[in-house]
């Protein structure tokens, strides 16, 4: 017995013809799914084979799309040589575009520089221009222009999968009309009465759906959270530009020190007045130790350059301040936050990144608090075996670094951590022992979704997030 889509498909095909699921569809007035889900039917009854077939298509980028609408940087230079071949005018006219254009037509040895002023050699040919033109209209190209439009990321590759159907017989028939959605209609009309309903099968491919949801990475930010709330933590914010005496001088980091310098601190030509009064206990606590027991750094302090405004390299700036406006025990505050440093950018490093940061300020605390701390946010982060190394800051002693253990990469350093010195403290008049951690979140969130590149999480790949499960498994 034939239900009527499939008596459909098998009465407007032909036997031994190649049929697309398009094709059929349009022989039949069908939609595509219904097609689909005969032709899968017919398959378990012989009449027809289905082979899968994949197929590319190039597809234009955004940019690739200006370019046709408003020219090619190359072309705009061209157009403008005609008027001036000073360097400064065509860098004004142009902007960002005239390094791109320069650049290609110099790859084709057609143009030269010389004394502030642009030459042409001979007359350029725009065949990637044309060639973009083609793949708008779905025309083939050249396979050596398809990958320099790739290369200038003007058009991208899509792989597209779809079914070839093979008639492989046909035969004289008569079916009884089947139902095989339900309306209200019938339902209410009785039209179903006396009607045969189709069998439902599990195995024909359906369209794949893709709900919203939250990024990956925002995701595992927000559990992060969840765990310090749950602790029982107070979530605190601050500013991206901080003053260099909260992000270094509160912190007992010596005015000479490496991390200071510009190779890697965005520095801003701003300096601001202090906003804390007893600015110089933290002052003679560097050059002299204060009345801390300590014997400083031994230099001279200098307060212009505690004024200088940064961009923040680590949110201890933020916790530091808290925590000098909230002196008295207890407290216990984290802050998750970006931070920015001059890194280069590599699979691991980035120039700006989250940071995760918190202190405990109580009068009884002490190391072994702060092991079991981190321990309990590693394990409730779903880490099973977590270790600690001695380590070295600055601004804490005794200090540690946190590590984890995974299959396959071995133990994973994420952070720091340790008790803020009494040079820190106390200058502040901060009463009481402060344990106090960083943790990189970008790190550790490599490692829970099993990342080798942490500029993966930033860039905007629909087909990798469509991939990532909703749920933690």
């Amino acid at each position: 017995m034939l239900s009527k889509i499939e008596a459909e498909v098998l009465r407007n095909a032909e036997v031994g013809k190649v049929y697309s699921l398009d094709e059929l569809a349009s022989l039949t007035k069908m939609s595509r799914d219904a097609v689909m889900k005969a032709v899968f039917l017919l398959q378990e009854k012989g009449f027809l084979e289905i082979s899968e077939v994949k197929k590319i298509r190039y597809k234009i980028t955004e940019e690739g799309r200006r370019y046709l609408k408003e020219g090619f940087p190359e072309e705009k230079l061209l157009k403008l040589l005609s008027e001036t071949d000073e360097v400064e005018r065509l860098k004004s006219a142009l902007g960002d575009e005239f390094q791109i254009a320069v650049g290609w037509l110099k790859r084709k040895n057609v143009l030269e520089l010389k004394g502030g002023k642009i030459r042409l050699i001979s007359k350029p040919e725009l065949a990637e221009k044309r060639a973009l033109e083609r793949v708008e209209k779905g025309e083939e190209i050249d396979r050596e222009l398809l990958k320099l439009l790739e290369r200038r990321k003007l058009i991208e590759k899509v792989e597209e999968k779809t079914f070839q159907v093979k008639i492989l017989k046909k035969v004289e028939f008569d079916f009884k009309e089947t139902i095989s959605d339900l309306t209200p209609e019938q339902i209410m009309t009785g039209s179903w009465r006396g009607k045969k309903f189709a069998k439902y099968d599990v195995g024909i491919p359906s369209a794949e759906i893709y709900g919203g949801k939250s990024h990956p990475y925002e995701r595992i930010i927000r559990e992060c959270r969840k765990i310090f709330l749950d602790m029982g933590f107070k979530e605190i914010k601050g500013n991206y530009v901080q003053l260099a005496f909260w992000n270094f001088d509160a912190l007992f980091q010596p005015q000479d020190h490496p991390a200071r310098d510009m190779q890697d601190t965005f520095y801003l030509d701003r300096y601001e007045a202090l906003d804390y009064e007893n600015f110089t206990n933290v002052k003679e606590t560097h050059e002299n130790g204060w009345i801390t027991g300590s014997t400083g750094w031994k230099g001279v302090w200098d307060l212009k350059k505690a004024q200088q405004l940064v961009l923040r390299t680590h949110t201890t700036a933020v916790t530091i301040k808290f925590l000098a406006n909230n002196p008295e025990p207890p407290q216990k505050a984290f802050c998750i936050d970006r931070v920015y440093r001059r890194e280069s950018i590599d699979a691991t490093h980035l120039p700006e990144f989250d940071q995760l940061e918190g202190v405990v300020l109580d009068r009884d605390v002490g190391f072994k608090h702060l092991l079991g701390l981190l321990k309990t946010f590693f394990s409730k982060m779903g880490f099973e075996d977590v270790r600690f190394r001695p380590g070295y800051f600055p601004y804490t002693e005794p200090s540690v670094e946190p590590e984890v253990y995974v299959e396959g990469l071995g133990w994973i350093e994420l952070g720091g951590a340790g008790i803020f010195r009494k040079e820190v403290t106390e200058p502040l008049g901060i009463k009481g022992k402060v344990l106090a951690w960083g943790l990189g979140i970008g790190r550790l969130a490599m490692l829970r979704i099993g990342l080798k590149d942490l500029r993966k999480l930033y860039l905007p790949d629909l087909n990798w997030l469509r991939s990532l499960p909703v749920v933690k498994r």
